[in-house]
């Protein structure tokens, strides 16, 4: 059964070192189980920083990153390298500081790839790059170590929102059209997939997000709210600043 836990920080700053230094643990923990580690990226500003936190702690180079699977949760449909990309965030952050294996490093389709300006097309060819990396004939996705998010002010997920059609889909990873946050056209792992990862963690900060945080531990429905439907295999790790956690019980808080 999966571990739920939610831990707080004192503020953003120090949530975004705390978060970072739990991932390279992580990968490090991975790395000497199975060889090798994997992790699925987000976006947004709490992600930049706790990336740029990896880049500068020492501890980085403790972890082979040629050995290191780099994944999306989701991304704009945009021109590769435009900066609303979640992809080019995370290049800039920490992706071109550190030696990864090109080949090992899966973005999302851009708006100008193979695919061309066809975010189904996109999509569908983003679960086939994740079947051929799944295990042969074990599963049609790879095995995600760690598998982080956002929480949007609304309590979207990736590209998840809150009463869209893409919070009912199956297939691994949807198009998403009419997206109430701009841009409205993404790509996204769904629900189902992002509850294949080990562990998923939930990175929020700000007192803009602590409405959803609290409704999602209070067991909002995850139609309503997909952060509420949120579970990773092993364990799920809120991990929050004290704004956030606002409305979070505090029975329910290890304060850090």
């Amino acid at each position: 059964m999966s571990e739920a836990s939610v831990a707080v920080h004192a503020d953003a700053d120090l949530l975004a070192q705390a978060v970072a230094a739990r991932l390279l643990v992580k990968l490090l923990d991975a790395q000497a189980d199975r060889g090798e580690a994997s992790v699925v990226l987000t976006g947004g500003r709490v992600a930049a920083a706790v990336y740029r936190a990896v880049a500068a702690l020492p501890a980085r180079d403790a972890v082979d990153w040629s050995r290191v699977d780099v994944w999306w949760g989701d991304e704009r449909f945009l021109p590769a390298g435009d900066p609303d990309r979640n992809e080019t965030q995370a290049r800039a952050a920490l992706l071109d500081v550190v030696p990864l294996d090109p080949a090992r490093v899966h973005a999302m389709p851009a708006s100008d790839g193979p695919a061309g300006n066809d975010p189904e097309a996109a999509a569908a060819g983003y679960a086939e790059e994740l079947a051929r990396a799944a295990r042969p004939g074990h599963a049609t996705l790879p095995h995600f170590d760690v598998l982080m998010l956002g929480v949007g002010e609304d309590g979207h997920v990736a590209s998840v929102f809150p009463e869209h059609p893409v919070g009912y889909e199956t297939r691994p990873v949807s198009a998403v059209r009419g997206s109430p946050k701009p841009p409205p056209t993404r790509t996204t792992l769904t629900l189902p997939a992002i509850n294949t990862a080990e562990e998923v963690w939930l990175v929020a900060a700000g007192a803009d997000k602590a409405r959803a945080v609290g409704m999602a531990l209070a067991g909002a429905g995850p139609v309503q709210l997909p952060a509420a439907g949120v579970r990773g295999v092993s364990r799920t790790r809120w991990l929050l600043d004290r704004a956030a956690a606002a409305d979070v019980p505090t029975r329910l808080r290890s304060l850090r």
